[in-house]
């Protein structure tokens, strides 16, 4: 694809042309089987932890959006895969130098060109965002909708590390749990639910009250 034909897709909303630069959904689950998983969110909390050389000996290190990492002692240095529902700077690109984008945005204007042809580029199907919201009866965080699809995999472990359910607000930015549209108590739960009947799931700090 043509990056002017890239940007006729995107513009015209065409899934099926944009769907065609990215791994099939089923290579990048099988890519994870038998693998410790470390999952980092970015609640401000985690950065009062020293986290950082467990999330470094993870198999596979995921990030979120902008990634932000105030010290290797609390949130490692590694970055193996990007969670991406926001466009990054070329800065903040170089920074983070993942080996693999999961576009995980139902928004895809926001996609740019750099990262849906990157190597090993994913895009979240907008039926798995839809049924995801539809079970939260409201919009899902990046860090869920990858909860949900990494639990999908035969993955030996999934650790979740700075995930408070917006206690301790988000290190990317200053706004307030109502700001955004997410619903943080019925995330909490539908996480707490889905690590007791799944022990593969841990949170690294539980949250102290659901859906802060």
């Amino acid at each position: 694809m043509t990056p002017l034909r890239f940007h006729i897709a995107r513009l015209l909303r065409d899934e099926a042309a944009l769907a065609r630069l990215s791994v099939p959904q089923g290579n990048l689950l099988a890519a994870l089987t038998g693998r410790n998983v470390a999952l980092i969110g970015n609640a401000r909390s985690l950065a009062e932890t020293s986290h950082g050389a467990e999330i470094d000996a993870a198999d596979l290190v995921i990030r979120i959006n902008r990634a932000p990492m105030p010290s290797a002692r609390s949130h490692g240095s590694r970055t193996d895969w990007l969670a991406l529902a926001v466009r990054l700077s070329g800065q903040d690109r170089a920074r983070i130098s993942p080996d693999r984008i999961l576009w995980m945005s139902h928004k895809r204007k926001r996609l740019d060109w750099q990262s849906a042809t990157s190597a090993g580029f994913y895009l979240h199907p907008l039926a798995d965002y839809r049924a995801l919201k539809d079970r939260l009866a409201a919009p899902p965080t990046t860090g869920a909708m990858m909860i949900d699809l990494l639990m999908r995999s035969d993955l030996a472990r999934l650790t979740l590390y700075g995930f408070d359910f917006f206690a301790s607000q988000s290190l990317s930015g200053h706004r307030s749990a109502g700001q955004v549209p997410h619903d943080f108590s019925a995330e909490a739960g539908w996480v707490a639910d889905l690590a007791r009947r799944d022990g593969r799931l841990v949170l690294s700090d539980p949250p102290a009250r659901a859906g802060g």
